[in-house]
């Protein structure tokens, strides 16, 4: 009886011995404070042409490594493109061994190469950041970026609204003092701090006394943004061919040509620009024209459907890679503001025709892009009446206040 009894108190202290085994995991296990404040992390930023053999040098790193990192990291990215401004990370045991180094590729990924004992893992994280919705507001002073506070997450904000606006409002010829903004836009935040603007979820411009808004909307796995009747902002031409200028000469039937100093019509806009300027084509087309003409100097001419055309001239050179019959998206650059042919400075001359007919691309309408399937409307309505009462909260006199952009790493 006394060995039955003894036997099962063995059995119950094995089977609690092999219950507690099997709870127990590494976390469980005690940190090894000393090592870990042995480590040495490295955090600095890319300069100005250095690259990944340069930092190694800089912080003198074993270069037979770089060439480990660059192989575990081969099919994820290419570590031999950083890029001035860019934030890095390494983490050094305490026999000076990398090991991690952790770079930036953008806003929203991180590139993350760790030694795993037997050798270096690659991979790409997500930057995981926490969404607050903010509303913005402000009245026009100037111009659309100065009006919004300095900071380059918001001069990114100023541009992204500009964009969505841009076929029907040319945001520096267009505007005047006293238009107003609203805006309903993703603010990313990590640990609780600011970092960067995320989407406009809707906006509100008045232009001159005109109101135009835009909504926000996803289908077909694509986001948009559309009117209050959902109908696509997005139309066959941009309203212009470039983002930073003054037109310093209008369309006109009789003009006092300033080289030949005689007067004869004038068939375009002329875009006054710093060299070098990007040109943006301002709608789909199909190359057909590029080269010099006389006094157009350096032109490309672009054919759209329904007889209309598209001409760009006086460019210091053209995009890359283009020729005759080459397709272009609206929105790719074409070429660079330049002063080629009879031309007094660097500028654009911009015509628009159709069928060979000069017209004022200012006159012009075109109609709106594809707009939401009415199947989807209800669900477009809610949305809109939401973000109504969004901008209808803000008040046009709030600036946005500028926030500065921080790291990440």
């Amino acid at each position: 009886m006394r060995k039955e009894f003894l036997l099962i108190i063995f059995c119950v202290i094995v089977i609690i011995f092999l219950e507690v085994g099997n709870n127990f995991s590494l976390k469980d296990a005690p940190i090894d404070i000393t090592t870990q404040q042995n480590y040495r992390t490295i955090r600095d930023t890319v300069q100005k042409g250095e690259t990944v053999f340069d930092i190694f040098k800089k912080h003198k790193l074993d270069i037979g490594v770089l060439f480990k990192l660059k192989e575990a990291s081969t099919d994820v990215y290419k570590l031999g493109e950083v890029y001035p401004d860019h934030r890095y990370k390494i983490v050094l045991d305490d026999k000076e061994r990398i090991n991690s180094f952790v770079y930036g590729i953008d806003d929203d990924t991180i590139l993350d190469i760790s030694n795993t004992g037997t050798g270096f893992s690659a991979k790409k994280n997500s930057i995981e950041y926490d969404i607050k919705i903010l509303h913005l507001g402000g009245a026009i002073k100037d111009n659309l970026i100065s009006s919004m506070g300095e900071g380059s997450d918001n001069i990114k904000l100023a541009l992204q609204l500009s964009d969505i606006f841009a076929w029907d409002i040319d945001f520096t010829t267009d505007i005047r003092e006293s238009d107003t903004y609203k805006i309903v836009v993703e603010g990313r935040y990590l640990n609780g701090d600011f970092k960067k603007y995320g989407e406009i979820l809707s906006a509100e411009f008045i232009n001159n006394g005109s109101t135009y808004r835009a909504y926000r909307f996803e289908y077909d796995d694509k986001a948009d943004y559309y009117d209050d009747e959902g109908n696509s902002l997005k139309r066959q031409f941009l309203k212009a061919p470039l983002s930073f200028r003054r037109i310093s000469s209008h369309f006109t039937k009789k003009r006092f040509h300033p080289i030949l100093k005689i007067y004869r019509p004038h068939h375009g806009i002329d875009y006054s620009a710093p060299s070098g300027t990007p040109v943006s084509a301002v709608g789909n087309g199909t190359i057909s024209f590029i080269g010099y003409r006389g006094g157009y100097g350096k032109l490309i001419i672009l054919r759209h459907p329904n007889g209309w055309k598209t001409c760009y001239g006086h460019l210091s050179r053209f995009g890359r890679g283009l020729k005759r019959g080459a397709k272009v998206p609206q929105g790719s650059v074409i070429g660079y503001v330049g002063s080629t042919g009879q031309s007094t400075g660097p500028h654009l001359h911009y015509e628009m025709r159709i069928n060979n007919k000069a017209v004022n691309p200012f006159s012009i309408r075109v109609s709106k892009g594809r707009g939401i399937p009415k199947k989807l409307m209800p669900e477009f309505v809610k949305i809109k009446n939401e973000m109504n009462i969004r901008l209808a909260s803000i008040k046009p006199e709030s600036i946005v206040v500028s926030k500065t952009l921080q790291n990440n790493l």
